[in-house]
């Protein structure tokens, strides 16, 4: 419990706000006068207040409104919610399966996680969560907002979203254990596809395994390769330092660059490449945030594979967690993140090499157009030698099937690109 003096907790607010350097570069008197009046307001708040507030809960208060006043991604993490993360990263938790953001005081999502209750219930990147349950999310810091979404496993939560040309709407989602599968593969004809839903500690070892059963099921008769990373939200940064490393052989993959010079870093890549240097296309659009950019970046700058999609969320900074003892921790923005070229991400995003939007296949009523038989004097054609009319594929609506998957057009158009690229390569070594 912190139910300290005023100047104690005065101080401890000092202390996770100015670095010792910084007090005496400063007028420390000034600070200590700034102090006095954290303690005023502090002291004024706990006697006059209409109703009783505990100092934890105060303290706790301040401290979160000066991280969150840096910007979105900075905020205090209670024990419980610092628990929660540790567990999130090693790839399953409780709650609805979204990544969140803060943006004028609502919740933004960043993407649905793939296979979880928001991506079933039709959230989509971009979508801003206005009430909880039909409370207000306004006034809530994201800690808050994210600690009401969670909840226990088969309890229902109704969130009112407002989405780009749309009213406002409501979905009611029920809450279940989110277990994170994050990397997935699979053959599309002889294209190996690899889909990374986030950044976990299981991410890297995910695609060395998919590309080995790809590698295995189709040898040599493989073309390229797919890499997924359409709505993710990112997560670890060694991960996407390993998984860009898997398909380059050398050069730079990230650096990071803080306030102070010498705590810049530069990651490279080793040789080896698991793709063994064939073509490769890279899936994004507005969800692919933080570390998938960082992997987008590091093999467009390299022209080590073809960036296809839209404009990625654009979050290029590094946030570091630093736990206090006994108290939670803050996630604290230290850096901002360059790709090999010296392109900050931030707010801009990654802007694909070719920008295909998703779009909808639909069929389209023929009737009335007329065709070379409706001509008069058109040649008759009676005759149809060597027809293979009893050996036709009769068409798939005629087929008993299941019902097909919706079409991918972003996926397609890489398959195609993949093909040209491989088809090139095979007429330019004959």
């Amino acid at each position: 419990m912190i139910s300290r003096s005023i100047m104690t907790a005065a101080a401890a607010i000092a202390f996770l706000a100015i670095p010792a350097s910084g007090i005496a570069q400063n007028n420390s008197s000034e600070t200590y006068r700034q102090l006095d009046l954290f303690g005023d307001v502090f002291e004024r708040v706990r006697a006059d207040y209409v109703e009783q507030v505990g100092d934890e809960d105060l303290i706790e208060a301040a401290i979160n409104g000066m991280l969150t006043s840096l910007d979105p991604h900075s905020s205090y993490m209670s024990p419980k919610s610092f628990k929660d993360m540790q567990v999130q990263t090693k790839g399953e938790f409780g709650g609805l399966g979204i990544e969140v953001t803060m943006e004028n005081g609502f919740v933004k999502v960043v993407s649905p996680i793939d296979d979880t209750p928001a991506f079933r219930a039709g959230l989509q990147s971009g979508d801003l969560i206005t009430h909880l349950d039909e409370e207000a999310v306004q006034g809530l810091t994201l800690a808050q907002a994210v600690e009401k979404m969670r909840g226990k496993v088969g309890e229902d939560i109704k969130l009112t979203i407002r989405r780009e040309g749309r009213e406002p709407f409501d979905v009611t989602i029920t809450r279940d254990n989110i277990r994170i599968r994050s990397t997935r593969w699979r053959t599309e004809g002889d294209v190996g596809y690899i889909r990374i839903t986030s950044f976990s500690e299981q991410s890297y070892d995910g695609l060395e395994s998919g590309m080995k059963k790809i590698k295995e099921k189709l040898g040599s008769k493989l073309k390229g390769i797919v890499l997924d990373l359409r709505n993710n939200p990112g997560g670890l940064l060694d991960q996407a330092i390993k998984i860009s490393d898997a398909f380059l052989d050398r050069g730079e993959i990230v650096s990071t660059r803080s306030r102070r010079a010498d705590d810049a870093t530069r990651h490279n890549a080793k040789p080896g490449d698991l793709a063994e240097k064939l073509p490769m296309v890279v899936l994004v659009n507005g969800g692919s945030a933080s570390a998938s950019e960082i992997v987008a970046g590091a093999l467009q700058d390299h022209r080590r594979a073809i960036v296809l999609g839209t404009r990625t969320f654009g979050k290029g900074s590094v946030q570091t967690i630093m736990p206090l003892s006994g108290h939670g921790a803050i996630r604290l923005t230290t850096a901002r993140y360059y790709t090999p070229s010296g392109r900050s991400i931030q707010a801009r995003g990654i802007e694909p090499d070719i920008e295909v939007r998703q779009a909808k296949l639909e069929d389209v009523d023929n009737a009335q157009r007329r065709r070379e038989e409706d001509l008069r004097g058109a040649l008759d054609n009676t005759k149809k030698p060597e027809e293979p009319a009893e050996t036709e594929e009769k068409p798939a609506a005629e087929k008993k099937a299941p019902e097909a998957k919706p079409f991918d057009y972003q996926l397609r158009r890489a398959l195609d690109i993949i093909a040209g690229i491989a088809l090139y390569n095979q007429r330019v070594s004959n």
